[in-house]
């Protein structure tokens, strides 16, 4: 079915879609060619996904100005015709390059330059220049109920569920359409009887089986593994052990080896109070226990070396680090000077924040990245293993680099920094 067409009057209409004066406006073009185009892409995928109405949203954060060829700034060209602008308080993702730091990029020139030219561009049309895969650490996040339209995996899944707020899955191109439009389709995890947890994870073990950052990577990586792009619920930890780096590095893990893009940990995310809360007292939810020995498997899953031996460098900040991690490192390292090359990963914000904190990481021979991720962009050249507390630089580093990589606590990590060879602590018991 087309998303538009147009009636004898010569007026266009969206298939399927009950549009307000207003949208409709939008879509027949009286903001421009380029809003007109946004709209009919929101119109498009709003038929496909079977929604009959629009609904507004007070934010996004858009994937879009991560360069991946030449069809990324054909686009943003596109939208931007006739002076289009966002419409809401719109942040961006990381892009291809540190904007801040550019001559720390290894790939090749032309590339570099077409991923400033596209975040740039993004820039021009309204967007913050944040360029971090973190919004939900930047000031005026969305609250409980809040419908967002955000991208990138990790920011959708604790936006969805440490926060609360409401966004589906958006991709490259449709989110900066929701936010020139601000509209989005009125379906998904916008509505509240699509955020029931389907399958329940207990771990059968203690949770001292291993370091709590350790343990949300691997407890993420098997529940995406089994969920897919069901919703999960986890019982049985400890609320103490469950602050938002945990949430995020599990979140982060679940939506990069599965397709998780909500959780429930009972009795800490905010549509969790209770087991019954998370499942809106469905009686259709299975039930999965998960192992030391599932740990264990999940470790060995996410290292494509034997965690012993030399060391190439280190990467933390995957996702972006968040202020209270940049201190606890900072403060962990203690003034040790890294043996091997060491980089840390966050928000220009998050730096500018914290000076104190980034200074003594520089100090200590840590390369501070903002703008951009070590797996994503070139500006690492290791000469052996990469060791990283991050699930998800663990799974996409390997394809997307060419990198080994050792997964450890983020503690682990920087005492290998220092000793210049692998240090790992594995999950303890049966």
């Amino acid at each position: 079915m087309s998303p538009s067409s147009t009636d004898r009057s010569g007026r266009t209409t969206a298939a399927g879609l009950d549009l307000t004066t207003d949208e409709r406006a939008l879509l027949e073009g009286d903001r421009g060619a380029g809003t007109a185009l946004a709209m009919r892409i929101v119109c498009g995928l709003a038929s496909a996904v079977g929604a009959s109405t629009l609904r507004p949203i007070t934010s996004a954060h858009v994937d879009g100005c991560l360069y991946h060829g030449p069809s990324s700034l054909d686009f943003v060209r596109a939208v931007a015709a006739d002076g289009a602008h966002v419409t809401v308080p719109t942040t961006l993702n990381i892009g291809g390059i540190d904007l801040r730091n550019p001559d720390t990029f290894l790939g090749p020139a032309a590339e570099g330059e077409h991923a400033a030219e596209l975040m740039n561009a993004y820039v021009d049309l309204g967007c913050e220049p944040t360029f971090t895969c973190a919004p939900y650490q930047l000031p005026g996040r969305p609250g409980l109920g809040t419908h967002v339209a955000w991208a990138e995996s990790n920011a959708i899944v604790f936006a969805n569920s440490a926060l609360g707020a409401r966004t589906s899955r958006y991709g490259d191109f449709i989110d900066i359409c929701a936010a020139v439009t601000g509209l989005v389709p009125d379906a998904g995890l916008h509505l509240t009887e699509n955020r029931a947890a389907r399958t329940v994870f207990r771990l059968e073990a203690d949770e001292e089986v291993c370091d709590p950052s350790l343990l949300a990577a691997l407890l993420g990586h098997v529940v995406g593994r089994r969920t897919g792009e069901d919703i999960p619920a986890v019982v049985g930890l400890d609320p103490a052990i469950v602050d938002e780096s945990w949430l995020q590095a599990f979140g982060a893990a679940a939506a990069s080896s599965g397709g998780v893009a909500m959780f429930h940990v009972v009795g800490v995310t905010p549509e969790a109070a209770t087991l019954e809360d998370a499942t809106q007292g469905r009686t259709d939810t299975r039930t999965e226990a998960v192992s030391v020995a599932d740990l264990r498997e999940a470790l060995r899953e996410l290292s494509t070396v034997d965690a012993e031996g030399a060391l190439g460098a280190v990467s933390l900040g995957t996702p972006h680090m968040s202020a209270e991690r940049l201190r606890q490192v900072a403060d962990y390292f203690g003034g040790r000077r890294a043996a091997v090359p060491a980089f840390v990963s966050t928000s220009r914000v998050t730096v500018g924040e914290n000076p104190r904190a980034a200074t003594e990481l520089v100090s200590c021979g840590v390369r501070i990245v903002t703008d951009t991720c070590t797996y994503v962009s070139k500006v690492m050249d290791p000469r052996g293993p990469v060791m990283t507390d991050s699930a998800k630089w663990a799974y996409y580093a390997p394809g997307n680099q060419g990198y080994d990589v050792v997964l450890a606590s983020w503690r682990d990590c920087v005492d290998s920094a220092v000793a210049g060879r692998i240090l790992r602590t594995e999950p303890q018991g049966v």
